[in-house]
């Protein structure tokens, strides 16, 4: 389950982190957003971030962000947005992708794929861990308010940004509405730091092979297994 776990939580934690680009959408600048309002996605076009975690030695690693497809839900405009992430300790890159709704800001479905493993695909219930997720992300938005604009320089260039701060903690974020799709390009949250590395324009599905449902059971047989050869090499 620790794959699983580690898409669901960057899906949510990106996504929570994304906050302040409704200021330029034409909101209230200081007006906090809502969370169906800071989703513009672009079929095709995404974001790559570097990650460093404010703890020693931790190496850096790799997130992507990207929009690979869409498809109509219930007569809504749905869009497949998938997120890669790096396991350290590997050095692969395990996949997953949330189908949203782009007026609702609603999960309907994910899927995953680790590394060498076939993909799966679980539901999101209406009131199941999806609507808890987007209920728990829009109080992590009403935590965040706007400080005024910011020029600020990154990897993959110089963007000028809506500055975020948070109001408990310590928590800033960088926003340009031009990055797809969530509009982040840089984060520093307890010292943890993500900063935008490269923009994506050419997005393509890394979900490969036949989606089967999700097996927990299964899951968690090939999660032991792979700790037991990695106890006895």
């Amino acid at each position: 389950m620790k794959r699983t776990q580690i898409v669901l939580l960057a899906t949510a934690a990106c996504v929570c982190l994304s906050s302040s680009v409704a200021a330029q959408m034409g909101m209230d600048f200081f007006k906090k957003p809502n969370i169906a309002d800071i989703f513009r996605p672009v079929v095709g076009n995404g974001a790559v971030y570097e990650q460093q975690k404010n703890t020693p030695n931790a190496p850096k690693t790799d997130l992507e962000m990207s929009v690979v497809g869409k498809e109509l839900v219930d007569g809504q405009e749905g869009y497949w947005m998938e997120i890669g992430h790096m396991d350290s300790r590997s050095g692969q890159m395990g996949y997953g992708k949330v189908l949203v709704t782009k007026d609702d800001f609603r999960f309907h479905k994910v899927i995953f794929q680790q590394p060498g493993q076939p993909a799966m695909e679980m539901a999101f219930g209406g009131t199941g861990y999806g609507e808890r997720t987007r209920s728990h992300m829009q109080e992590e938005f009403d935590k965040w308010h706007s400080v005024g604009k910011e020029t600020i320089t990154v990897p993959a260039g110089t963007y000028n940004c809506v500055h975020w701060k948070k109001d408990t903690g310590v928590g800033d974020v960088w926003f340009n509405d031009k990055i797809s799709p969530m509009g982040m390009v840089k984060s520093v949250n307890s010292g943890d730091t993500m900063v935008l590395v490269r923009v994506i324009t050419d997005a393509k599905d890394h979900i490969t092979g036949p989606v089967t449902k999700f097996d927990p059971e299964l899951m968690k047989k090939q999660m032991m297994e792979k700790m037991q050869k990695q106890q006895n090499p």
